[in-house]
């Protein structure tokens, strides 16, 4: 299995900056543009400037937190922006606090299934989300695994349900002008409660979860050998077209 490349982005790089490396992206053969939903910015509207300059690039959110963007107000964004259904993925996460966080999940996912034809996704950390992911909506979306966990964790996935497209975000950095940029967000993302769990959950240290410049091609194929979709979280050393772009051209 060799899995489909994507590129993400935070939404924090706006609509503008977007939609002039939106073509170049399509142009290098990625699948998908991931969009962080982030703070004060709007994955949703990142995307929709995207969807204007693209033709065939899928177009995801990852993802939006439904305790604050509750299903309708989704969907009612959605329709207000033309946003393309079919290729539309919207990722999702429970956002929060952990109480009520699987069923909070599970009604999200029936409620934008029954509202749009595009994508669900579940933004999964541990086994039980894996879980309710895999059997309420079309897909998951992990991160900070390695190639081997982020197998198993598909395989897992796909024996609750066989049809669950397993996508992973994977922070990567080309130039080695990002390597502390790469550093400083994996400290980051450990000092988080929820991921540092994960991270002794599953026994592995945060950098070993990363691509980090000069061993790109290498780490690159083993991700692609254990799930549907790598999903490249690109660290670049300025928020730059140009930056982007060279990321970009580095895949080529």
């Amino acid at each position: 299995m060799t899995a489909d490349l994507s590129l993400g982005v935070a939404a924090a790089v706006g609509p503008a900056l977007a939609e002039q490396l939106a073509p170049a992206v399509e142009a290098a053969g990625f699948h998908a543009l991931w969009v962080n939903d982030t703070p004060g910015h709007d994955a949703l509207d990142v995307l929709a400037a995207v969807a204007r300059v693209t033709e065939r690039l899928v177009l995801a959110t990852g993802v939006l937190p439904v305790d604050r963007r509750a299903p309708h107000e989704i969907l009612e964004r959605v329709h207000a922006l033309s946003l393309p259904t079919n290729r539309l993925v919207l990722g999702i996460g429970s956002g929060a606090g952990a109480s009520g966080a699987l069923a909070r999940m599970t009604d999200a996912a029936a409620a934008l299934r029954a509202g749009t034809d595009a994508r669900v996704v579940v933004g999964a950390l541990g086994p039980k989300m894996r879980r309710t992911g895999a059997a309420a909506s079309d897909g998951l979306l992990l991160s900070w695994l390695t190639p081997d966990i982020a197998a198993a964790q598909a395989d897992e996935a796909r024996r609750v349900t066989r049809a669950t497209r397993v996508a992973l975000y994977v922070r990567a950095a080309t130039d080695a002008g990002a390597a502390a940029k790469l550093g400083e967000e994996t400290a980051r993302y450990a000092g988080y409660p929820a991921y540092a769990a994960n991270f002794a959950r599953v026994g592995i240290e945060p950098d070993e979860t990363t691509i980090a410049p000069g061993d790109a091609r290498a780490r690159l194929a083993e991700y692609r050998s254990a799930v549907d979709e790598v999903v490249l979280r690109a660290i670049v050393p300025d928020e730059t077209l140009d930056a982007y772009e060279r990321f970009v051209r580095a895949w080529g």
